[in-house]
């Protein structure tokens, strides 16, 4: 009865709402997804409080206490291991030279990934990299660093950047196990992250039954991010910044988020009806390029204030462990840097070990090593160059950090500025139409976001409904549908729910970490010996 009852009234509610004629139709569905899932997100990212003013996400506490662990049990791999990885992602130790005559050269593969003999997989070890990447390096980096810096001051960075060192290891593991529980079809295609170590490394351990609910859990969760926080979020994003830069309410654009959508849908649509070639085909290029478009611009910025250097960098240390550097002391500034690092590196979250499963290897520790890479450059790279660019502004007297909506008033005017918006402006004062530039980034980073979460979403997909092309298709046009739906709404609640989806897909896949670590140590000794009879 008290279950009818909520059905009774959650339809009550929706009727109500959308009787009302003063709502569009985007916020009539908005507000009845808020009542229809409010409670998932408030279990999601529900805060430990830590004083009146900051809390703690209860997720990032696994995600941060898992990194640690496996740092110290693995002894510092973030730092011992990193010229190894180097050298695994140039080819170092894999690259065996053949004929690329020889029979088992398949229409449109990578010649590289053919030269690695006795292995299967369907990309380089440089583009399951990129993959990844494309995934985490995105408006996290511009819009999530100013927000975090804002609120928790300069010192934010620093834990920022020790958050982003620990969860090298975790990606280390988790994409270690992706390789080692892959599946391969007949078509040669690859299956594989946390859906199939659940799945399969839990049976060996006798938990068969639990590791199924875990990775049916994960893969439900992983589809519903893929379609939200990893499609919608970033198509809406990409439409705003454009609509922004192009004038506004007087831009050719305002009011047509769906032809902009439209537009995105058809691109993202020919990246992946292709697959994971495809996608790798693309990233591998596309990284590289919006890296050097947004890290160049920010060093210019920071080049052009080299004698504000080593002051932003004194005060980043200082005041990370400053008491009175936010409301809530040192905790406060901690939390804003290990939060910031969580929601954009993924550490932990398991979505990087889908990509990194399609790699071309006989050893599943060499993918674990290239991931290792990730957080390294997403975080400890371009959020930090980000946050100086933030703390340099500060320094200048531009504006004055503090506000603990992330907003901050710039000097001698009225105007509060937050996220992509205060980085945006910070570029502006130093490089004229540098907004431009930053539009074309800020585009770039959204689309490769997208065409790599569909890769999540996808695999996820067919762990739940099954394999075949049809299924595949109807995955595909669904997610390009997304692009056109987000690109045109406004749907706050919708998002919430997707974000919450995402780190949600913590709960079964570190559960499976903690399961399966012993598993890494023992590829990794594998590989490792693996170089050493190649270098004698």
């Amino acid at each position: 009865m008290k279950k009818l009852l909520t059905v009774v009234s959650s339809l009550i509610f929706f009727l109500q709402s959308y009787a009302q004629d003063t709502m569009g139709m985007d916020e009539k569905i908005d507000h009845f997804f808020g009542i229809a899932t409010g409670w998932f997100v408030k279990i999601i990212f529900w805060q430990i409080p830590i004083t009146d003013e900051v809390g703690l996400f209860w997720v990032l506490i696994p995600l941060i206490v898992g990194a640690t662990f496996f740092t110290i049990y693995f002894g510092f791999p973030n730092i011992r291991l990193l010229p190894t990885s180097i050298r695994t992602v140039r080819g170092d130790f894999e690259h065996v030279e053949v004929d690329e005559e020889q029979p088992n050269v398949t229409d449109h593969d990578n010649p590289d990934t053919i030269r690695i003999e006795g292995a299967q997989g369907e990309v380089t070890h440089f583009q399951a990299l990129t993959a990844a990447l494309s995934a985490t390096v995105g408006l996290g980096n511009i819009a999530g660093v100013a927000v975090a810096v804002v609120i928790g001051g300069a010192g934010a960075t620093f834990w920022m950047i020790i958050a982003g060192l620990i969860g090298m290891s975790s990606k280390f593991v988790e994409c270690t196990l992706g390789v080692k529980y892959r599946e391969v079809g007949e078509d040669g295609k690859i299956y594989g992250g946390p859906m199939y170590y659940l799945k399969k490394g839990l049976a060996e351990k006798g938990l068969g039954g639990v590791g199924k609910i875990l990775a049916i859990s994960f893969a439900i969760l992983c589809i519903g991010g893929s379609f939200g926080g990893g499609n919608m979020f970033q198509a809406n994003q990409a439409f705003e910044i454009f609509q922004s830069v192009t004038g506004g309410t007087e831009s050719f654009i305002h009011g047509k988020g769906w032809l902009f959508g439209i537009v995105m849908a058809i691109l993202v649509g020919i990246v992946i009806i292709g697959g994971i070639k495809r996608i790798a085909q693309v990233t591998e290029k596309i990284v590289p390029f919006m890296a050097l478009i947004y890290v160049g611009a920010a060093m210019v910025v920071i080049g052009m204030n080299y004698t504000l250097i080593p002051e932003a960098i004194q005060t980043i240390v200082v005041k990370a462990f400053s008491p009175t550097a936010i409301t809530g002391g040192v905790l406060g500034v901690l939390v804003q840097g290990f939060k910031r690092a969580a929601f954009s590196n993924e550490a932990g979250v398991g979505s990087a070990a889908i990509a990194h499963s399609a790699v071309k290897t006989k050893y599943p520790a060499s993918e674990g090593l290239v991931a290792l890479l990730e957080p390294f450059i997403d975080t400890v790279v371009v959020c930090t160059i980000t946050a100086l660019v933030i703390v340099i502004g500060n320094l200048e007297g531009l504006y004055q950090f503090g506000g603990m909506d992330g907003k901050t008033m710039i000097e001698g005017t009225s105007t509060m500025l937050s996220g992509v918006d205060l980085t945006s402006y910070v570029f502006e004062q130093h490089i004229p139409n540098s907004s431009y530039v930053l539009t074309l980034a800020v585009i770039l980073f959204a689309f490769s976001t997208m065409i790599s979460w569909s890769y999540y979403g996808l695999q996820s997909w067919t762990f739940v409904f099954g394999k075949g092309r049809n299924k595949e298709l109807t995955y595909k046009l669904l997610f390009c549908l997304f692009v056109v739906v987000g690109a045109a709404a406004k749907m706050g609640n919708v998002l919430d729910f997707s974000d919450a989806m995402i780190f949600g897909m913590m709960v079964p896949n570190m559960i499976g970490l903690l399961f399966l670590f012993p598993k890494v140590k023992d590829e990794l000794a594998s590989y490792i010996s693996a170089i050493k009879q190649k270098n004698e």
